[in-house]
């Protein structure tokens, strides 16, 4: 169960230092109100899912080579999200252009091992199971 979730949804994730917006383009042509909702594929980096100002995963291979200049100091760097996979579960029962829709309970992986949740859906009158 959870919140739908719509364009300007904030979130965050586990690497990240600040909270970002979920970029959603209209593309399913279902809107929540004014703004377009979201399926588990608005996952696409730097469209769906912009950069957390800086990242501090060691898996990052930025952060690793400036942690290494720094002789072993964890050096954030500029986020850039590797995001591959869709969001995990979403909405099972309801679909948006054939696709699960994105609920407030989902999980984004990004390939360096952050883990992006949505603090705030963005919108309040839906649930979705």
């Amino acid at each position: 169960m959870g919140n739908a979730v719509c364009m300007g949804a904030l979130m965050q994730c586990t690497f990240g230092m600040a909270p970002m917006s979920l970029m959603v383009l209209p593309a399913n042509c279902c809107l929540d109100g004014v703004m377009p909702s979201a399926n588990i594929m608005d996952n696409k980096p730097m469209v769906n899912i912009l950069p957390f100002a800086m990242c501090q995963s060691p898996s990052n291979p930025m952060v690793a080579a400036a942690t290494a200049a720094a002789l072993g100091v964890l050096t954030p760097m500029p986020c850039i999200p590797v995001t591959a996979a869709p969001w995990v579960p979403g909405g099972p029962t309801v679909l948006l252009g054939n696709m699960p829709v994105l609920n407030d309970s989902s999980k984004c992986m990004c390939n360096w091992g952050g883990v992006i949740s949505i603090n705030m859906p963005g919108q309040f009158t839906h649930t979705v199971p």
